[in-house]
């Protein structure tokens, strides 16, 4: 895969019913890792309320039009402790949550976890984060729903406080690092890459120009995605910060040919002109097969069909390949 522009593959760690074994996702981490993906990444959620229509209005943090993968008896793993059985058998490709409901982790718990998951896995780890939309989670957790975002800011303060200094000085009115200390270090110096996930707006576009190395837009399509691109990036430079150091990723819907295959043209279709525009992440979430052998040689044909696309070196090619 281009050393430039990436190709990651989500792995479903929910489902409506409970499958008859949950390592396949161990198997389809195998896959990926072998067939040259760049990044698997996973999802959250640790408790559902009944009503799940949040999840489709924007002003409480869900996406419009949409729908909550699962009902609220779905099973949902723990991503961090998926990621770490992950890490256990793969060696090569990323490993990513998009994204983690962060606000609802103790901050401190939290920044052990990420870099435990970061040196057991030589790296490989990034954490993707967001404020959530589900007002029943937070309760349950016991954080205000209303205050998420100043939650997530000075947990993610208290992330980079922790990663990054040797004795750790941050006071907030929740929590106090008064003199802490943490061990071990990530292994990269400016500690655990954080992708922010959020619509252009002030308060995420201050956390991606603070904590982020990448964002994760919300509700983008090729047709919208140019303005949210240019206002994020107008926001951000507000902030200080140049936007041509922060990555950006884009997800790829996921379309079926008649014969029920999925159709690479179609998806791919959109990737040389996002490219152009600055996307250098390519995020998508096609039904994996269970076993090792199918999902490896479905993953393969994915990454192929993409590679002929971006062309070498990252350069778009007018090839296109369905998988028929």
């Amino acid at each position: 895969m281009s050393a430039s522009v990436q190709l990651s593959v989500g792995v479903r760690n929910f489902a409506n019913a409970p499958p008859t074994d949950w390592r396949h996702l161990l198997d389809q981490a195998r896959a990926a890792d072998d067939a040259g993906i760049d990044r698997i990444f996973v999802n959250d959620h640790v408790v559902f309320g009944s009503d799940l229509s949040a999840y489709g209005n924007p002003r409480l943090g869900g996406r419009v039009g949409g729908v909550q993968p699962t009902g609220p008896d779905g099973d949902w793993l723990e991503p961090l402790t998926v990621l770490a059985a992950m890490a256990a058998v793969t060696s090569r490709v990323r490993l990513a949550t998009n994204v983690l409901v962060a606000p609802i982790r103790p901050p401190v718990l939290l920044a052990k976890t990420a870099t435990t998951l970061d040196v057991l896995s030589h790296g490989r780890f990034e954490l993707g984060v967001g404020i959530g939309w589900q007002e029943a989670e937070f309760r349950a957790l016991g954080i205000d729903f209303a205050k998420r975002g100043q939650v997530l800011d000075e947990l993610l303060a208290a992330c980079r406080e922790l990663w990054t200094t040797t004795e750790a000085r941050l006071v907030t009115d929740r929590f106090s690092l008064a003199g802490v200390h943490m061990m071990p270090k990530p292994t990269a110096a400016g500690g655990v890459p954080v992708w922010i996930g959020g619509s252009p707006i002030t308060g995420v576009a201050r956390r991606l120009a603070r904590y982020g190395a990448g964002w994760i837009p919300w509700g983008a399509t090729p047709e919208n995605f140019p303005e949210l691109l240019e206002r994020m990036r107008d926001l951000v430079a507000a902030q200080g910060r140049d936007f041509s150091t922060v990555q950006v990723c884009y997800a790829i819907p996921t379309i079926l040919s008649r014969q029920r295959r999925l159709d690479f043209d179609a998806m791919f279709e959109p990737v040389p002109k996002l490219m152009a525009q600055g996307v250098a992440d390519f995020r998508m979430m096609p039904r994996l097969p269970v076993g090792y052998p199918a999902a490896r040689e479905l993953l393969e044909q994915l990454g192929q069909a993409f590679r002929s696309v971006i062309g070498p070196g990252g350069q778009p090619d007018d090839a296109r390949t369905e998988v028929r």
